[in-house]
């Protein structure tokens, strides 16, 4: 960049809070020796909380020891990818430590995909070795013809359980839809039976911090899932980052919430990582629904919740807030998408926490940018650059020209947490990486005086509506602020005139009614003509991620399928 770069100035290291520096003083530490760290200076702390059982930090660390010895024994070595799918359950962080510990390569998976999207991933990442759930357990037997892998471990939500849950358990799971009959087959085995078998193996694999760690896979937003390589040293020091912006919180003092799914990047690094790194302990979640985060939150004591909106907006909305006390929680991170300023207010009214918005992606491990801890937050920002990160916005078709401030363009970041790369996608790697280790976000952005940085919109998401550029951003933003609609999203359809107009879907509260007209109105005290929804659908749910971010794109094909 050149000197006069107004992105080079780094004009948002004036609003990091005291005792946060430019940069961090990294160590090489790799994954699994924070939790050997934790394990020495917090051995009895509860590192694991599953449904009021509780595992402590030297229980866990045995655990690992334990499936490391397993693989090992099934003749896993450095390099082997080790598909894990499964939900929030103590199996999940075990076999994530543990395959790092031997070298592995780490391929989290969302159990909520179908045999296709599953197919393409296990075959893309070669992956030889599947962890699942008993509920999922003979669908992947059958889809293991498919694919290169040929040992499957299987675990129940009932294996770790307080002695009464796990005694009524098998009484009341199987008509809940909580576990299932497993038909024996070859190669198909019992986590449970593999701890109790194996000696622990505490050795560490002699792995380089420029080593892959996962393969970490895009949520398929823009087309097919990509794997994104991270290596050792993008997820230690994308924690050694998070730490140093929040010097408030110390080792082994919290509850952390784990309600984020691990097998996202999100609730991976932020919750699950961090966690241990910290020696704090962790309440793992499995379905993070409104009813069980309210208990999990008022039951524990957690004093740190990192969420996605449609979590805090659940919780406002559900009848048990009134009487259940979060008065524990300190801290709150958002990110996935930005949260409404009444949703912000309302929850830290009810909470007396603070809640920080901030952003990522998964090619950054994910996390770039946080509004400050204590310090200035700005509403509707994603924040500033976290430590050691630059960013830069630039002509949407020219990026070596540098936009000047509050002018859009794509937003492009550099630092450490970046990927390595896309998985056996040279081209893609090259499309997506410039020539100096920036990443292409794909994100329309704006920067003001200050440094804090806004997404306007993803680039695919823009309508072009009679020549001008709109974003959908703006207009769901405007109709969250309606006190009748619960959710709303926005996306481009196809007008005789101006090439593309609005449509707004939209979710009304309980209880609540309006008409297309009423909607439509009321966009049109706040926004531009040419920003108005041209149509409105009344819908009771919208398709979700599996973090919760309103999937725009599934929208767009419904509306183009018809």
């Amino acid at each position: 960049m050149a000197d006069q770069s107004i992105y080079s100035k780094k004009t948002w290291l004036d609003s990091y809070e005291q005792g946060i520096r430019e940069n961090v003083e990294f160590k090489d530490i790799l994954i699994p020796q924070y939790l050997e760290e934790s394990t020495k200076n917090f051995p009895d702390s509860p590192a694991l909380i599953f449904q009021g059982y509780t595992q402590t930090f030297t229980e866990f660390n045995e655990m690992v020891a334990r499936f490391a010895a397993a693989l090992k024994n099934f003749g896993i070595k450095k390099g082997d990818s080790v598909a894990i799918l499964l939900p929030n359950v103590i199996p999940c962080a075990v076999a994530y430590y543990a395959t790092l510990k031997i070298g592995g390569i780490v391929v989290l998976n969302n159990p909520l995909y179908s045999d296709r999207e599953l197919e393409h991933q296990f075959t893309d990442s070669n992956s030889t070795f599947l962890i699942t759930l008993d509920l999922l357990a003979n669908r992947m037997v059958k889809l293991r013809e498919k694919t290169n892998i040929k040992t499957i471990v299987y675990t129940s939500i009932g294996d770790y359980l307080p002695f009464v849950k796990r005694l009524l358990f098998p009484l009341v799971a199987k008509k809940k839809g909580l576990a299932a009959d497993v038909t024996p087959a070859k190669d198909l085995y019992k986590f449970k039976d593999l701890i109790a078998k194996h000696e622990p193996d505490y050795t560490q694999a002699d792995v380089g911090m420029d080593d892959v760690a996962m393969y970490q896979y895009t949520g398929g937003t823009t087309g097919v899932s990509k794997g994104v390589m991270l290596t050792h040293k993008n997820i230690s020091y994308q924690i050694q980052q998070i730490e140093a912006w929040f010097p408030g919180f110390d080792k082994g003092a919290e509850v952390m919430l784990g309600a984020l799914p691990i097998f996202h990047v999100f609730g991976m690094s932020v919750s699950m990582n961090f966690a241990i790194r910290m020696g704090w302990a962790n309440v793992l979640v499995p379905k993070p629904q409104p009813e069980p985060l309210l208990e999990a939150i008022s039951k524990f004591k957690v004093t740190f919740a990192p969420l996605v909106p449609t979590m805090y907006i659940g919780m406002l909305d559900h009848p048990d807030m009134e009487h259940t006390d979060l008065t524990s929680v300190k801290g709150c991170f958002s990110g996935s998408a930005p949260l409404p300023i009444d949703v912000i207010n309302n929850f830290q009214e009810k909470t007396g926490s603070i809640i920080v918005e901030g952003f990522g992606l998964t090619e950054s491990t994910p996390v770039t940018h946080i509004n400050p801890f204590n310090g200035k937050r700005k509403q509707g920002s994603i924040g500033i650059p976290i430590p050691d990160t630059e960013c830069k916005i630039v002509d949407l078709n020219d990026d070596t020209k540098e936009m000047p401030v509050g002018e859009p363009g794509e937003l492009l970041m550099r630092g450490p947490q970046i990927m390595k790369g896309y998985l056996d996608k040279p081209e893609e790697t090259k499309k997506t990486m410039t020539g100096d280790g920036f990443l292409r976000t794909g994100d329309v952005a704006t920067m003001d005086e200050d440094g804090y940085f806004y997404i306007v919109d993803r680039i695919k998401d823009m309508i072009l509506s009679g020549g001008f550029n709109v974003y959908p951003r703006d207009i769901d933003e405007v109709l969250f602020e309606h006190p009748k609609i619960l959710e709303a999203c926005s996306i481009g359809i196809p007008h005789p005139k101006r090439g593309e107009a609005v449509k707004a879907f939209v979710i009304l509260k309980e209880g609540q009614e309006m008409t297309e007209k009423e909607v439509i109105d009321y966009c049109d005290t706040k926004l531009a003509k040419y920003k108005l929804p041209v149509e409105v659908e009344f819908r009771h749910e919208l398709p979700k991620s599996n973090v919760g971010k309103i999937l725009r794109k599934d929208l767009r094909a419904q509306e183009e399928a018809k």
